[in-house]
């Protein structure tokens, strides 16, 4: 397996050299809006640790995930009104993940509603600014 690349974006993200929309943190965790999102709330949760995926994290950091995704799995949920959650954890290459830093797709999902294709296709700023802060609301029961 490659060893962890520390300027990959997700590192760069958590270094504060790169822009994000964040909806939560904490001191082992980062939740960011997905600047490609397969459905609206698409969010994205992350490790402040430096590990490339399930493969090599720390068991500690595989709980704060664990429990980060949970929140926000129920957070977009009660946000975007949505019937269901899918997540989706991806590992190395062959396992679909692009991005070697561990990371947990959470979308919000509806009845009958297909997920978007991934296609690359950047989403508007201000959308996921409202989407953010939608979560946010939702995080604060607000």
């Amino acid at each position: 397996m490659t060893a962890y690349d520390p300027a990959n974006v997700f590192a760069r993200i958590l270094r504060g050299e790169l822009p994000s929309h964040t909806v939560y943190e904490d001191a082992e965790t980062l939740a960011i809006m997905d600047i490609m999102p397969r459905a609206d709330g698409h969010v994205l949760v992350v490790p402040k640790a430096a590990c490339r995926n399930v493969f090599d994290a720390p068991a500690d950091a595989l709980q704060a995930v664990a429990l980060t995704t949970q929140r926000l799995a129920r957070a977009v949920t009660t946000a975007f009104a949505a019937d269901g959650v899918t997540i989706q954890q991806f590992n190395e290459a062959a396992g679909g993940q692009v991005v070697f830093h561990l990371h947990v797709h959470v979308m919000p999902r509806h009845d009958g509603v297909a997920l978007r294709p991934h296609t690359g296709a950047m989403e508007k700023p201000e959308i996921l600014v409202a989407n953010a802060e939608k979560i946010r609301m939702a995080l604060t029961g607000g």
